[in-house]
């Protein structure tokens, strides 16, 4: 069968406009369902040579005028066909004769293409004549009830009054009830066999355009050799016209004549959609495979949203094939590539969505001007056909479900909108919102601030919160890709959005990575999960800070991005203290302004050296405390390694005291301890702050290393001022002469009263040496200080002033006794050791008088 040429087009393939769209070929019209002129349904039956028909809804007098018009017999010949079905052709006619079917006798609904083709042939178009010639002689094939089960035969039916925008196809369509369908994947259960079925049909196409083979019929017997079913003839054919004919993009623009002739379609390699749906219906004939061309309407390039498609003439033909025992759709037009309609190209993008789509999905771009060829259960309207969203072929094939909107135009409420999608395995996605001219309705070249919409995507799927920056019309555009799979994301779904009023709120920080929460490819970059979800914001706490921490399945590195719109680089770096272990990234962030945040976590594998930092996650952080004091923000220069991580792990420190970067000091002291395993490991601590106001000592005097006998190492700190400090933690081990940055500690004190320093302490205070008191390194002067120190293989340990007072040892192994600072300026703790017999100086304390001079 054939339906009258009409023209192609999808949201990625040739479309035109209204008066276009018909191209050389002769204006369609739409048959009067009153009229008398070929409308007659009709059955015929077979039996001993006579054919038997009856007449539907006509008068007696009707049909006595066709019985005197029309001759009682007819020369037709059945023999076998390739298929194994009778066909009728013209030659060695035997006369059939053909009387009229009696009441009581149930009559058997069978299609002969041959007369019925005659019957419209008046109605085709002269370039659908063309196309077909070649096979008019050619008719479908006529079976007996008893060869065929229920289940597997056509069913024809009368075509229904054409209503507002449909065009008069052919008589007789089949009805196929839904609820007994196959599912597509049944047919697709052996993709090897499709596979080299697809490369047969490839090669075996450049070998007749080689030979310069032009014939239709010819091609289909070629690149169906060796098909064992129907599938698979008709999957060649599908890779052969997909592969073989480009879209006739200048025919289709009106720049130059179209190609219609099956054969310069062929010759060509071009053609526009009824080139596509008839050579595929032709070629599908040649080989025994029932097949049709459906005309209709379809959401390509040209179609406009909203607009009504009633008043219209349908734009495209495809086709609709039986195999498998029931009726599939198909469109090789589509299943061979895109129009670029900005760069007026056709570009060739093979797409197997369109080989057998399922009904259900390719009602949302195809609607037939039958309404039986939906093949649904329950057809839907053109009303609704226009309503639906924009779904493209990558959507059904990523498995993807729309849950919200249900229909293609959303309007908003206060000011926002929801558009979310589940997936049954991990995506990426993303999306593009541009608005609309108020007065063209055109789109406008610049996409809206990315601060206008806060997409978040999970395992199960995303959630995009859509906030316009104004009223107005928008177009939103959908991508995807599976997670971990190379290449661009692809277009995936399109709705409108209508914004009636804008809800007044805090701006929204530029988000250039669109996704709020975990990225979609985070598991293959080692994240495991996050401790906060990424589809609302953080809400930061009255302190102006908050954490963030990652779990991750391997050791990696992290860098962090932190955004606000009055915030300056510089601070931001002291808004951010980051701490990498092994199983987890921790980030803490001071947030001095009020408002929206962004933090953007980067990432990359631990070992990689020189690797690219890849983006993890992006986080919205709301903060609706008050600014905070540019001093209370963390010291400038942290390094990458706050608290224990990694680093110290390599280094072989352990069993922190404070596993955290942070360390609160209430009194204004801390002690921080921790084990070292390496007897090699030099441990060297410093201490540096950001304060206006100078102390009377170098800050180096407020931090004591103290390393014992049993590798436990203590670092003790006395603040000399409330504030926030940076305790830097370096190693080495002989023969390196650097120390290197193991962590660093972020100190905070709030005590008002000053610290004292520690003493001043020398290269032989080293392992083994502990001061036990005084813990102060400034005394005052003509007073009696108690001292008791230990030091690991001392032979004598004395106080050095005025004089010299010996301490002695007792049983503990401490050296003690009492020293006077009498009027010196400086006391000295010193001790001989067993390796040398030199008196060595382990540390001076300072006299003052702390009334005076501090």
């Amino acid at each position: 069968m054939s339906f009258p040429t009409v023209k192609a087009q999808t949201d990625q393939h040739p479309n035109t406009t209204e008066n276009s769209n018909r191209g050389c070929q002769p204006e369609e019209t739409v048959i009067d369902s009153n009229s008398d002129t070929h409308k007659e349904n009709f059955d015929l039956k077979v039996e001993n040579g006579v054919v038997k028909y009856k007449l539907h809804n006509v008068s007696e007098s009707q049909q006595t005028s066709m019985k005197d018009e029309n001759s009682n017999q007819v020369c037709l010949t059945i023999k076998s066909h390739r298929g194994g079905s009778p066909s009728v052709e013209q030659h060695n006619p035997k006369p059939l004769t053909i009387v009229p079917i009696q009441e009581n006798v149930v009559s058997h609904k069978v299609s002969l293409e041959n007369y019925e083709g005659k019957l419209c042939e008046e109605q085709r178009p002269s370039t659908k004549r063309q196309l077909s010639a070649e096979s008019a002689a050619k008719s479908v094939s006529v079976r007996k009830r008893s060869t065929v089960k229920k289940s597997q035969e056509e069913i024809v039916k009368p075509l229904s009054v054409a209503s507002p925008g449909t065009q008069s196809g052919r008589p007789y369509l089949p009805a196929v009830s839904s609820f007994q369908r196959k599912p597509r994947k049944l047919l697709f259960s052996n993709t090897d066999i499709f596979s080299k079925v697809d490369t047969f049909s490839i090669q075996k196409g450049r070998e007749l355009r080689e030979q310069e083979v032009f014939d239709a019929q010819k091609i289909a017997c070629a690149v169906t050799e060796g098909g064992r079913n129907d599938l698979e003839k008709l999957r060649a054919i599908w890779i052969w016209l997909c592969h073989n004919i480009e879209y006739d993009l200048e025919g289709y623009l009106g720049l130059s004549q179209k190609i219609c002739s099956s054969e310069e379609v062929i010759r060509t390699g071009k053609g526009v959609c009824s080139g596509y749906s008839g050579l595929c219906e032709e070629m599908c004939r040649e080989v025994g495979i029932k097949c049709v061309e459906v005309s209709g309407y379809s959401k390509g390039v040209g179609y406009q949203a909203g607009h009504s498609l009633a008043e219209k003439r349908s734009d495209h033909e495809w086709n609709a094939v039986f195999v498998g025992g029931q009726w599939w759709l198909l469109d090789a037009c589509w299943g061979a590539g895109t129009v670029d309609m900005k760069c007026k190209t056709f570009m060739k993008r093979y797409d197997d969505f369109y080989f057998l789509t399922e009904p259900s999905e390719f009602i949302n771009s195809h609607f037939p001007d039958d309404q039986t060829w939906q093949l649904l259960t329950t057809s839907i309207s053109m009303e609704e056909f226009e309503t639906r969203p924009l779904k493209t072929s990558a959507f059904y094939q990523f498995g993807l479900i729309l849950t919200q909107p249900k229909q293609y135009k959303t309007i908003t409420d206060d000011g926002e909108a929801v558009v979310s999608v589940s997936s049954s395995r991990p995506m990426t996605f993303s999306y593009e919102m541009r608005q609309r001219d108020p007065q063209t309705g055109a789109l406008k070249q610049e996409e809206v601030d990315s601060s206008c919409g806060l997409l978040s995507v999970t395992r199960q799927g995303m959630k995009l919160r859509l906030l316009p920056p104004e009223p107005g019309a928008y177009e939103v555009k959908l991508f995807a890709r599976r997670e971990g799979e190379p290449g661009a994301l692809r277009w995936i779904c399109s709705l409108e959005l209508e914004c009636t009023s804008v809800q007044k709120r805090q701006a929204l920080p530029d988000n250039p990575y669109l996704n709020w929460g975990l990225a979609a490819g985070a598991s293959a970059l080692g994240i495991k999960g996050c401790t906060v979800a990424g589809e609302e914001a953080v809400e930061v706490g009255g302190g102006g800070e908050c954490k963030v921490i990652l779990q991750t399945s391997r050791p990696l590195m992290m860098v962090c991005e932190l955004v606000h719109h009055e915030l300056d680089a510089a601070t931001a770096k002291r808004c951010l203290a980051l701490q990498i272990t092994a199983e987890q990234l921790v980030c803490n962030i001071m947030c001095p302004y009020k408002g929206f945040y962004r933090l953007s976590i980067f990432v990359q594998d631990y070992d990689s050296g020189s690797g690219t930092f890849q983006n993890a996650g992006n986080y919205l952080l709301h903060c609706q405390s008050p600014g905070l004091n540019p001093n209370a923000l963390y010291p400038p220069d942290l390094g990458l390694w706050c608290g224990p991580g990694v680093r110290t792990q390599e280094a072989g420190l352990s069993h922190f005291s404070h596993t955290g970067a942070i360390v609160n000091a209430p009194q204004g002291r801390c002690n921080i301890t921790f084990h070292c395993a390496s007897p090699d490991m030099q441990i060297h601590a410093s201490l540096c702050a950001e304060l206006h106001e100078q102390t009377h000592f170098p800050l180096s005097r407020y931090v004591l290393l103290t390393f014992t006998d049993t590798s436990k190492v203590t670092v003790s700190v006395c603040a000399p001022r409330a504030g926030v400090y940076r305790l830097g933690i370096y190693g080495r081990k002989p023969p390196q002469q650097d120390y290197m940055s193991l962590c660093d500690f972020i100190i905070r004190s709030v005590c008002e009263k000053p610290g004292d320093p520690f003493p001043c302490v020398y290269s032989a205070w080293g392992r083994g040496c502990v001061l036990l008191e005084p813990r102060t390194g400034v005394l005052a002067p003509q007073s009696s200080v108690s001292f008791r120190v230990r030091v690991s293989g001392a032979q004598r340990v004395c106080v050095v002033g005025e004089k010299r007072t010996d301490l002695k040892m007792n049983k503990s192994r401490v050296w003690e006794g009492e020293a006077v600072t009498g009027n010196a300026t400086q006391l000295k703790l010193a001790a001989v050791t067993k390796e040398s017999n030199d008196m060595h100086v382990l540390m001076t304390f300072d006299v003052l008088n702390l009334k005076n001079e501090l």
